[in-house]
């Protein structure tokens, strides 16, 4: 990477990369390991992690040319913050007797975060501090609502999460019935039913983020099905009719 960058012999595209414009690199990244674990791909797994281990060493090349850290600093820093945090496993002879409770992870990361937000120049650390503005929506949803729910805002039952996805859906409805529809207020109620969905797969203990890729899954396989019969038929999809569309649907559920 330090020769990629070399402001006279390296390449033209790498030397003008800078850590924005890298990022959304660093998240496909990160996605297509996450892509090869769920195909249980080993050989592809291999790569991507070689493919995101570049992307570390970039910004860490990058950050290292700005006099800020480099990889080895990098490396210590997440080292240092797993022997915290393991005080059962590197800690002295009496720490390491004890058995390991999530609370105590917890309050460390909650130092942790005091500690950034301190540093920042914020003397009111927020418990959702540190949970990253680049993640998919989905997925900050629900690490938003399991932070809040650890402060105790949140229902102890599922039933209020059904009253409160019939709630949203209400409002939405309502929304959509006015005279004059507000394209701004349509999409701030929708937002409000998918967050409280996130709400109830949280409570139903399932990751919205796999659970809707899965579903996506099943949605292209299906689609897919619909479309190689039609091809068979020798019928064009534009010419196709809801109702046989319908009917294709259910005969590829039962295929599938």
């Amino acid at each position: 990477m330090s020769r990629l960058r070399h402001p006279a012999e390296g390449c033209p595209w790498d030397r003008e990369q800078t850590f924005a414009s890298v990022a959304p690199y660093t998240i496909e990244e990160a996605y297509e390991v996450s892509d090869a674990i769920e195909r249980n791909d080993l050989p592809a797994l291999k790569e991507e992690l070689g493919d995101l281990l570049l992307q570390i060493v970039f910004h860490s090349r990058m950050a290292e040319e700005s006099g800020d850290f480099d990889f080895n600093d990098v490396a210590q820093t997440i080292s240092a913050k797993m022997i915290r945090r393991h005080p059962h496993v590197f800690g002295e002879e009496e720490e390491r007797s004890r058995e390991f409770h999530s609370d105590e992870w917890e309050t460390q990361k909650k130092r942790e975060r005091a500690e950034k937000a301190y540093r920042r120049g914020d003397n009111v650390p927020s418990i959702l501090d540190g949970i990253a503005l680049a993640f998919p929506a989905l997925m900050r949803a629900e690490k938003l609502g399991k932070r809040a729910a650890k402060a105790g805002f949140d229902w102890p039952e599922i039933e209020p999460v059904f009253e409160k996805m019939d709630e949203e859906i209400l409002e939405l409805r309502s929304e959509l019935e006015k005279n004059e529809i507000s394209e701004e207020a349509v999409e701030e109620e929708l937002g409000d039913i998918l967050l409280s969905v996130v709400s109830l797969a949280r409570h139903l203990r399932v990751d919205p983020e796999l659970a809707l890729r899965r579903a996506n899954d099943k949605f292209e396989s299906r689609f897919r099905f619909i479309e190689k019969q039609l091809f068979e038929a020798a019928k064009k999809p534009e010419e196709t009719e809801l109702a046989e569309y319908e009917a294709l649907w259910q005969e590829a559920k039962q295929s599938k």
